[in-house]
């Protein structure tokens, strides 16, 4: 009796499993526990720089909050381009161009996830925690995600969502908005220009099989783009150094920032000159390097 009821029960339990990792596929985990570590990053840095004690249970709080409003806006992003998705290499294999994922599954999933991570900010740290999540999420998916198909304009109007999770951490402890959370929201706003060209570069004929157009200039891969992506990268420098010049951090930090900021401009310069995808690789990484590095030198320079 026991075997068979486990051979009978076999198939739905591999089904439900098999579902459990396609919601989290939709939530796009590594990407959004990345954007995690942007906000508790500057929150653990405002309780040092105001000389506060940690409170862990806030730190749990802003961690599944944030999670829950950025995997919610990659789930939406997902149901919005379905079919789109199937027109790529990289994305036709995800959950919804697939169909393994019903749209009322997806939805459902995608903005309950969504409304519990506001509440969670919102309720449990401070209301503008909660509308800066919300904003985020909404611009995200309201705005960002159709403009894709329309302009390369979107890629500066997705900065903003994506640079506010830094913002929100030093919110998330002050309950108001302040110099030292617009500078750290600048650092990251800057460093998702290279960032994003980057993978844009490399991907540009997968993206145009979808109608996106992501690289600065129309004619792609071009010196065009590429000076494009230098000039913003060089941007960086000087504003990766505003933490120092407003008195956040100390010299530490503004060496190490200076210094990560000129081998980021260096991997600009390479592509510019040679405009080949390994190159544009090679300014992905940088990016990836960049900016974990430059937010815990602005931790660690705070204690």
């Amino acid at each position: 009796m026991s075997t068979l009821q486990t051979t009978e029960t076999a198939p739905e339990m591999l089904k439900s499993h098999s579902k459990m990792k396609d919601f989290t596929l939709l939530l796009k985990l590594r990407l959004s526990w990345l954007v995690v570590f942007s906000a508790v990053t500057a929150y653990i840095m405002a309780h040092f720089y105001f000389d506060q004690p940690i409170n862990w249970t806030s730190v749990i709080i802003l961690t599944f909050g944030g999670f829950l409003v950025t995997g919610s806006s990659n789930a939406i992003n997902q149901i919005i381009e379905k079919d789109l998705d199937k027109l790529m290499s990289r994305t036709e294999n995800r959950p919804m161009p697939q169909e393994r994922l019903t749209n009322m599954e997806a939805i459902i999933f995608s903005v309950s996830a969504g409304i519990l991570g506001v509440f969670l900010l919102w309720y449990f740290l401070n209301p503008l925690s909660g509308i800066l999540g919300l904003s985020a999420l909404l611009s995200y998916v309201a705005i960002y995600t159709p403009l894709k198909r329309v302009s390369p304009f979107a890629v500066f109007v997705g900065a903003f969502p994506g640079a506010i999770p830094p913002m929100l951490g030093w919110v998330a402890l002050t309950g108001e908005m302040s110099l030292q959370a617009l500078i750290l929201f600048a650092i990251q706003f800057i460093w998702q220009f290279p960032h994003f060209w980057a993978l844009a570069w490399m991907m540009d004929e997968d993206y145009k099989k979808a109608g996106f157009f992501m690289l600065p200039a129309a004619d792609g891969r071009s010196k065009t783009s590429a000076l494009q992506i230098m000039v913003y990268t060089a941007g960086i420098i000087p504003i990766g150094l505003l933490p120092y010049m407003f008195n956040m951090t100390g010299i530490v930090s503004a060496v190490i920032t200076t210094l990560c900021g000129i081998y980021f401009m260096f991997r600009a310069i390479k592509l510019h000159n040679s405009l080949e995808i390994a190159d544009a690789r090679k300014l992905l990484y940088a990016s990836f390097i960049y900016l974990p590095i430059v937010q815990l030198a602005l931790l660690f320079d705070t204690l």
